[in-house]
């Protein structure tokens, strides 16, 4: 028996004015993957991910934006592109916040409470930043407190839109180990990427957009193909198996 769908979209399309900029997509996201949502500029992943979350008019059917706003909040947490805080308030309280759907208004942090804040920090390595301004650090460093607070959210599914970005090769490295093992301990994990490298090493399935449609789906090994390279991203690659596991490596742009 497989596992419900925590992510289904059916029929799934959204239009900015008379143009649909994604169109008829299908696809149901379980406990145990970690996808990574692939595509060119303007392929329309942003749209998909927060049309799924029910931050954007859309048509068709999403499991998600179906749900009421704390039962979604405790469903699925959200890392959005703009990751800049404004808020001059310590690492520590920021990702407190990721427990707000876990406890009524005004009610003190629970044990539980306590115990998912610190585990997200030494997740994140953030142990020295707790009484740090949130708004003082780094790019990267604003990334890291932002993933520690969707951790400490405690959900069975995470979407993060390009996390990797502005991260050094360290981090996106860790950082998608992490979301590998999230979704080996039962978790699902459905993220855009532009880095194809990361999505072919660490993501157990490939989601393609392609002018707004969905064009392939599957992993890494049976997507990843010179024909789909050459036809959604005008790039020849070397794709390889290795001791390490996927290598993958453009080499060229196809004109």
């Amino acid at each position: 028996m497989t596992n419900a769908p925590l992510l289904s979209l059916r029929d799934f399309s959204v239009a900015r004015g008379p143009c649909d900029v994604l169109r008829d997509v299908s696809l149901g996201i379980s406990a145990g993957e970690c996808v990574g949502l692939i595509g060119p500029n303007g392929a329309g992943k942003t749209t998909l991910m927060r049309a799924a979350l029910g931050l954007m008019p859309a048509r068709g059917q999403s499991s998600l934006a179906a749900l009421d706003r704390l039962a979604r909040a405790r469903t699925v947490a959200w890392m959005p592109q703009q990751r800049e805080i404004a808020w001059p308030v310590s690492v520590e309280t920021l990702i407190a916040l990721g427990r707000n759907p876990h406890r009524a208004p005004g009610h003190a942090q629970s044990a539980e409470d306590r115990a998912a804040i610190n585990a997200a920090i030494t997740r994140m390595g953030l142990e020295g930043f707790r009484t740090r301004a949130a708004n003082q650090l780094s790019g990267g460093e604003q990334a890291r407190v932002l993933i520690a607070r969707a951790l400490a959210q405690e959900t069975p599914l995470l979407m993060a839109d390009e996390p990797t970005a502005g991260l050094d090769p360290a981090n996106q490295i860790t950082l998608m180990e992490l979301f590998a093992t999230q979704a080996a301990d039962g978790h699902a994990v459905l993220t855009s990427l532009h880095d194809l490298g990361l999505a072919a090493r660490h993501c157990t399935r490939l989601l393609v957009l392609h002018r707004g449609r969905l064009v392939a789906d599957g992993p890494p090994e049976a997507v990843l193909t010179p024909d789909l390279l050459a036809e959604v991203f005008q790039i020849s690659a070397h794709f390889a198996q290795s001791p390490q596991g996927p290598v993958f490596q453009p080499l060229g742009v196809i004109r």
